[in-house]
């Protein structure tokens, strides 16, 4: 027997939540049913103490004899499942990755390695299956501005309007670092933009090291293709992944240090680790360190373009 067609407005209500959902990261079911995990987590905490779950103390012997036997459901018994239900997750199939772990490190290096031109490793990196984010994500930003442009800035991963536009830092924090440029006469075409990870990890989640790594051979690769004078890392994720910061942003930024190009032979690149847009959002007082570091890569750019 075919299953009835639900309501209009029931429909409509569940649109606009699986769209709430993809919007914040949820892109896939993992059960039929809902789990609440408090309860199952009170219960298992209830258990190791010795008490039923759900009870401040262990109850006497009467009240188990009084207590209801437990229902269907709670005895193991699977619930009727839904056919419209059955139906949705199958539109939703499990990913499948090819390669992980260590070869796919492997397999990002040697795509990396072979593209002579922007255009080829940007083709690289979308048809590159070793990162799982690539999965969730709805683009892959690779970057944008010039491709032999002196300044080069790489963000950690794109946002959500990232992700929707895919281009990088077209939101609120990539309209603070078009200010931000403007303040130094710098145009936003004229300089090379992008991220470490060019895939949104869900929910805007920090990228793991494991998904950093495996992206890091693209983001080499950029750097060297562009060839910029100066490389400037945008928050602490891009500073660890390529200038190996080993303490926090706030005592590392600001300071010039040298970028050795990383999968091929080249020369080193003066680079500088600089507070985030998206973190001067949040702290709109950091913004005065923002701007000595700002001066100091245009007194920087000027010396070198002067050469």
């Amino acid at each position: 027997m075919s299953a009835e067609p639900l309501d209009p407005d029931l429909q409509r209500q569940a649109i606009a939540l699986l769209n709430f959902y993809s919007e914040a990261g949820l892109d896939m079911f993992l059960d039929a049913r809902p789990r609440d995990r408090f309860t199952e987590t009170r219960g298992e905490t209830a258990r190791r103490a010795g008490r039923d779950p759900g009870s401040r103390a262990a109850p006497d012997a009467a009240s188990r004899l009084d207590r209801p036997a437990p229902a269907a459901s709670q005895r193991g018994v699977e619930p009727v499942r839904d056919a419209r239900l059955d139906e949705a997750m199958a539109s939703f199939p499990a990913p499948v990755l090819q390669i992980s772990g260590d070869m796919a490190v492997a397999d990002a290096r040697e795509r990396a390695r072979s593209a002579t031109s922007l255009a080829e490793l940007a083709e690289a990196m979308r048809s590159f299956e070793g990162c799982g984010l690539r999965v969730t994500a709805k683009t892959c930003v690779f970057g944008n501005g010039a491709e032999d442009a002196d300044l080069m800035l790489v963000g950690e991963a794109p946002g959500r309007e990232e992700d929707l536009a895919g281009e990088p830092f077209v939101g609120k924090s990539g309209q603070l670092l078009d200010r931000m440029l403007a303040a130094i006469d710098l145009k936003r075409e004229d300089v090379r933009v992008t991220n470490t990870v060019p895939w949104r990890p869900p929910g805007n989640r920090p990228p793991t090291p494991a998904e950093t790594a495996m992206c890091l051979p693209f983001i080499q690769r950029q750097i060297e293709l562009v060839d910029p004078k100066i490389l400037i890392c945008l928050g602490n994720p891009a500073s660890k992944a390529l200038l190996e910061a080993d303490q926090g942003l706030l005592r590392f930024r600001g300071q010039w240090k040298s970028y050795t190009m990383g999968l091929g032979e080249g020369g080193q690149i003066h680079a500088m680790a600089m507070l985030h847009p998206a973190y001067l959002l949040r702290n709109p007082a950091q913004k005065r360190l923002a701007w000595r570091d700002l001066l100091a890569l245009r007194e920087k750019l000027d010396s070198l373009t002067a050469l």
